[in-house]
């Protein structure tokens, strides 16, 4: 862990935070493979090419995952290994450290600061590849946090998700790490509500509007709906992470 805080010690209270609309302001995944179509005019043709089939499906929610693993392979056809696309991922990230700063949201950052200070047990799990939030908290906000994220490799030619971060997915993830017994957990995703559920204090970051009454109906009564500085989504306007929530008692 970093110098600046305490090192969590065995049995310290599990948290768990999402990353993107939680930490991060935007969709950090959809910004890197955008940037990765757009660094060849190939990439950018075929981009178009596909986009009248795989631009609808993601548009409907049975079909997101493979519309946008179209523009995946788009993006990283030619890749052959992990590797490849974390050299990738650190180019992108170095090269974008202004723009990714912007997204990082203040009071989320003060919340995450706040529970390793307390000497809490900090993990982010997110669906987008790990080596990509790992590389925006350890260059852009100097952020030394254990990540859990979609496990990539090779696939049809290029690389793409071998185990999407996703849903139950994620809590089985994190239990396969041994983090297991979460005491608090944010997000912004109807698609983190096991995730959420899992935790015994959970706390909605930033939702959109239309998911505020489903976590309301399938949450426990009180859980915080909170909005960490997020335009254009719902919750509680709060201008501080002074007010971070302990583990129930």
């Amino acid at each position: 862990m970093s110098a600046r805080f305490p090192s969590a010690e065995p049995g310290a209270p599990l948290v768990v935070f999402d990353f993107d609309h939680t930490l991060y302001d935007g969709d950090s995944g959809g910004h890197l493979f955008r940037w990765l179509v757009e660094r060849a005019w190939w990439r950018r043709l075929l981009a178009l090419l596909v986009a009248p089939v795989a631009g609808p499906m993601i548009a409907w929610l049975p079909t997101r995952r493979a519309g946008i693993s179209t523009f995946v392979w788009v993006g990283t056809v030619g890749l052959h290994r992990r590797r490849d696309l974390d050299a990738l991922i650190d180019r992108y990230v170095a090269g974008h450290v202004d723009e990714i700063r912007s997204r990082l949201l203040p009071v989320a950052l003060e919340v995450l600061h706040r529970h390793r200070s307390a000497g809490d047990l900090v993990v982010i799990a997110t669906g987008a590849p790990p080596e990509l939030a790992r590389a925006i908290l350890a260059f852009v906000a100097h952020e030394d946090v254990p990540v859990i994220g979609t496990l990539v490799g090779p696939k049809f030619g290029a690389v793409g998700a071998k185990r999407h971060c996703h849903h139950r997915e994620k809590v089985r993830m994190l239990c396969e790490r041994g983090y297991v017994d979460i005491a608090i957990a944010y997000s912004d995703s109807r698609a983190d509500l096991p995730l959420l559920q899992a935790a015994r204090r959970p706390v909605v970051v930033n939702p959109k509007e239309d998911a505020v009454a489903a976590f309301r109906r399938d949450l426990p009564p009180g859980t915080p709906i909170l909005n960490w500085g997020c335009e254009g989504r719902a919750g509680e306007v709060v201008s501080s992470g002074v007010g971070v929530l302990s583990e129930p008692t």
